[in-house]
């Protein structure tokens, strides 16, 4: 029996040349970078090394990294973080609003969301909209799973303050336009900020538009990680979704941003993260990073037939399934296909008792058997969600691994569908 791991957006094996940048900080390098003398200052300026080179590769300034214990901290630290820091107490207008003399309507703080996002972002919107008065709007995709300019643009409101929408989607791997989006909210910013300056209003009282964040942890290893390019103001990653390790992630935030620390104790990480610096974590993910950008074209090109051939022979040797996600704009590595009339997670079962391993979605609600949230932003009914299964492919993957999960799926589909008394309506099949 073959061992075929295809769960790489759940978490990706740690690269042997990440593990050997980390082992001396691990051992003998053990000082605390805080510390004034010299065992501690040779740790503080492998660390600062580490950012530096992160923040080459992103284009950013050093000082604009922030690191924490992975991506659920970072994205709780973008969401919670700004706009509690950032949450207007006095009316404001639009620009449209000022050019007609409308009067400044009260404001409690808008967030925009969508639908699909990682919980670690959703779950800290509705924490934000349940126990502390701000409104959130979910914007739901269309049914490939993508988000427009134009629903982003037409959701915004004077007390907008953040704007999240995840580079690509963990579970179903659509890409989103975030460069146009990020492009689309710069330009709304500069016309308030000019419409203000030109009426002769105090910027305070005029809503100078939101702030950009994206998730980017899916993202990292196959996509364009430069922030310029992206128009983001705040974006997440996370060491162990590209060969890096686990407990070790960053946020990026654009200079000048007020943020209001979750944690407190200490003044590392600009008072944002205070803590004894994860040191082997950071110069892991770093040297992570460097290696995954590197290879990120050549890897892409290599999975994507892989991906590809996976999808076609899932398609031909199976009836009555459904990919989720774009066909195209999705990551080269991921496949996400309902089988009708199964359960997700009696299929995944079956799947680690021949060697194959995949998940029914994200890693982070593995524990609870409630139908993707994704899946059902698409549109689609509970019988499709929970028939949903993820197959993420990744460094070690080869055609040999592909051509056994063919091979191996179709019989245990079959049994499956036997025993199943789901039935889900045909119209819902490719």
């Amino acid at each position: 029996m073959s061992n075929v791991y295809l769960d790489h957006a759940a978490t990706t094996p740690l690269d042997p040349r990440v593990l050997e940048a980390m082992l001396p900080y691990l051992k003998e390098n053990f000082g605390n970078p805080s510390s004034f003398h010299s065992v501690g200052k040779e740790v503080k300026d492998a660390l600062d090394d580490a950012r530096t080179r992160m923040a080459t590769i992103l284009h950013v300034r050093a000082d604009e990294l922030v690191f924490t214990s992975g991506g659920t901290e970072s994205d709780n630290l973008a969401v919670l973080g700004f706009c509690r820091a950032n949450r207007p107490s006095t009316a404001l207008r639009s620009a449209q609003e000022v050019r007609e003399h409308t009067p400044a309507q009260e404001v409690r703080g808008h967030i925009i969301v969508s639908a699909f996002e990682h919980h670690a972002v959703l779950e800290a919107a509705m924490h934000l909209e349940k126990k502390e008065g701000f409104e959130v709007t979910y914007l739901s995709p269309d049914h490939d799973g993508l988000i427009s300019v134009d629903q982003v643009m037409s959701a915004i409101r004077p007390d907008t303050l953040l704007v999240s929408i995840m580079y690509a989607n963990n579970e179903i791997g659509t890409i989103q336009p975030i460069a146009e989006i990020g492009n689309a909210i710069q330009k709304y910013r500069a016309d308030a900020t000019k419409v203000a300056v030109n009426s002769g209003f105090k910027a305070t009282s005029v809503a100078s538009g939101p702030i950009f964040h994206s998730d980017a942890c899916q993202a990292t290893g196959f996509l364009d990680v430069d922030v310029e390019k992206l128009h983001v103001d705040m974006m997440t990653f996370n060491g162990s979704k590209m060969y890096g390790p686990k407990g070790v992630g960053a946020l990026y935030v654009r200079r000048g941003l007020k943020l209001q620390p979750l944690q407190f104790g200490g003044t590392q990480e600009k008072s944002l993260r205070p803590g004894t610096e994860n040191v082997a974590g950071i110069i892991g993910m770093a040297k992570a990073l460097e290696l995954v950008q590197a290879d990120r074209e050549q890897e892409s090109q290599r999975l994507t037939v892989l991906r590809d051939t996976l999808i076609a022979g899932i398609r031909e040797r199976i009836p009555k399934v459904r990919l989720n996600g774009h066909t195209t704009r999705r990551l080269p590595n991921n496949v996400n296909i309902s089988f009708m009339d199964i359960e997700g997670e009696a299929f995944i079962l079956y799947l680690d008792a021949a060697g194959i391993y995949a998940s029914t979605g994200s890693a982070c609600t593995s524990t609870t058997l409630d139908p993707s949230h994704v899946i059902l932003s698409l549109g689609l009914p509970y019988e499709v969600a929970h028939g949903s299964v993820r197959f993420s492919l990744g460094h070690s993957t080869t055609m040999k691994d592909i051509e056994y999960v063919l091979e191996t799926i179709p019989p245990l589909v079959a049994k499956l569908r036997a025993l199943s008394p789901v039935r889900v309506d045909p119209k819902y099949y490719e």
